[in-house]
């Protein structure tokens, strides 16, 4: 086994040790959903009530709950005396007859995702009429906050796939990629794209949380309000290590080459990487099911793996082989293939484990939205794998010749359609991945 691949190898064999060092999660948790209410949704009362009791599947936080008269108006929620964590009480102004409606939603304190109801009373007879506009649905996400957030979420996993698999493969494989134009251009881009994503992500789910619109996403408000929640809190820390990393990125475009092999250098680089690895994966599914711990662990070596065969893969199409040159084909694509089968493995591997964490059934995957989301994009993830293997054996068997032409382009031409077509397919899968995260695992 090469060094590199031996390198690889032991960072994925670390991960573990490295995740329990910085804290890993002790206790499961799935979207809170509510238990019962009292009185209960449909009853027909003869006296209005003061007030509407919820009681949820989990601890929340009060700052998380919302509850909404049909018109528009929130109406006040406080700690039922005597009750739980889990228990909120709803003050209502109830009329003395007819009907009354009123829609619910609360964040899950650990990832952000919304859930959220109605609930209508009936108070003596009911008026004619009544159920009308009050029939209406319940509440939801605004569609366009939704779709705002699964293409910030699609642009961070991007961003992030690029910074650290770019990183990676410079100072794992091309030291003198420090100093091209092309990949300094790649991580700079990286770089910006994934502080501005995680800023956005930060508005538009406090929006989605509340079940504003995309204007909500934009308030000041929003924001506070959701840096004040735990889910706020790790993308504020993304945020920073964003910023961190910004120091890291400048110290290696100032000293290029000499800078990626500095030994200090790289604990810096290190521990941006996984900083950003960890914060991105406590915003996932992957804490949910029986072993929290293990799924979170799961979920880190599946980030790491997919960023630096991501990374490394638009490195090499956009840096690399453009510049055909015969010595570096001869010793950065080798290198790479062999970096890149041992971060598939290991995203295979811990795929496995998230699958059997989040879904956690046979019948989930094949009837619910996630585990169907889950079955495309390990579909478009086999035809990745197929991409890739027409790649590696042009490396087996091509890339000799290659070498010996100094790089012709008639010869390197079918390597690099097989690695744009590698690229593009990663991308779904990218897009694929965001739509899991605000997806509910229905477990």
């Amino acid at each position: 086994m090469t060094p590199t691949a031996r390198r690889a190898l032991l960072l994925l064999l670390l991960t573990p040790l490295l995740y329990v060092l910085a804290g890993a999660p002790q206790s499961a948790s799935a979207h809170t959903e509510l238990v019962s209410a009292s009185p209960k949704d449909g009853a027909e009362l003869k006296k209005a009530p003061g007030h509407l009791t919820l009681t949820f599947d989990e601890t929340v936080d009060l700052a998380d709950v919302r509850v909404l008269t049909m018109g528009g108006d929130r109406l006040p929620v406080s700690r039922t005396p005597g009750g739980g964590a889990d228990t909120v009480r709803v003050a209502l102004d109830a009329p003395e007859r007819g009907e009354l409606a009123v829609m619910w939603s609360v964040v899950d304190a650990e990832d952000g995702h919304a859930s959220s109801g109605r609930i209508a009373l009936t108070i003596g007879a009911a008026a004619a009429g009544a159920g009308g506009d009050d029939a209406a649905s319940a509440p939801a996400p605004s569609p366009s906050v939704r779709k705002g957030l699964v293409a910030a979420r699609w642009a961070g996993y991007l961003a992030l796939a690029l910074f650290v698999g770019g990183l990676a493969f410079v100072v794992l494989l091309w030291p003198r990629g420090a100093e091209e134009p092309r990949s300094r251009a790649l991580l700079v881009f990286a770089w910006t794209v994934g502080l501005l994503a995680t800023v956005a992500t930060i508005g538009l789910q406090g929006a989605y949380g509340t079940l504003g619109g995309l204007r909500d996403a934009l308030r000041p408000v929003t924001y506070a309000d959701l840096l004040a929640t735990e889910p706020g809190v790790v993308l504020a820390a993304r945020a920073l290590v964003w910023v961190l990393a910004a120091v890291v990125l400048g110290a290696l475009l100032q000293g290029g080459a000499r800078t990626s092999r500095s030994p200090g250098w790289r604990v810096g680089a290190l521990a941006v990487t996984f900083g950003l690895l960890r914060t991105t994966g406590m915003t996932g599914h992957s804490s949910e099911g029986a072993e929290p711990t293990w799924g979170a662990v799961a979920d880190f070596v599946h980030l790491l793996g997919a960023s630096l065969w991501i990374g490394g893969l638009a490195v090499l199409t956009l840096a690399v082989l453009p510049r055909r040159r015969a010595r570096e084909l001869a010793v950065v694509v080798p290198g790479y293939s062999r970096l890149a089968a041992v971060s598939v493995t290991g995203i295979v591997g811990a795929g496995l484990v998230l699958a059997w964490q989040v879904v956690g059934s046979y019948d989930a995957l094949l009837h619910t939205s996630y585990g169907q989301l889950l079955l495309v994009k390990t579909g478009v993830l086999g035809a990745v794998l197929l991409a890739a293997f027409a790649s590696r054996q042009w490396v087996r068997t091509r890339l000799d010749l290659a070498v010996l032409l100094r790089g012709d382009a008639a010869t390197v031409r079918p390597f690099g359609y097989s690695v744009a077509v590698e690229t593009g397919l990663v991308l779904v899968v990218l897009a694929v991945t965001s739509l899991l995260v605000t997806a509910d695992p229905g477990r």
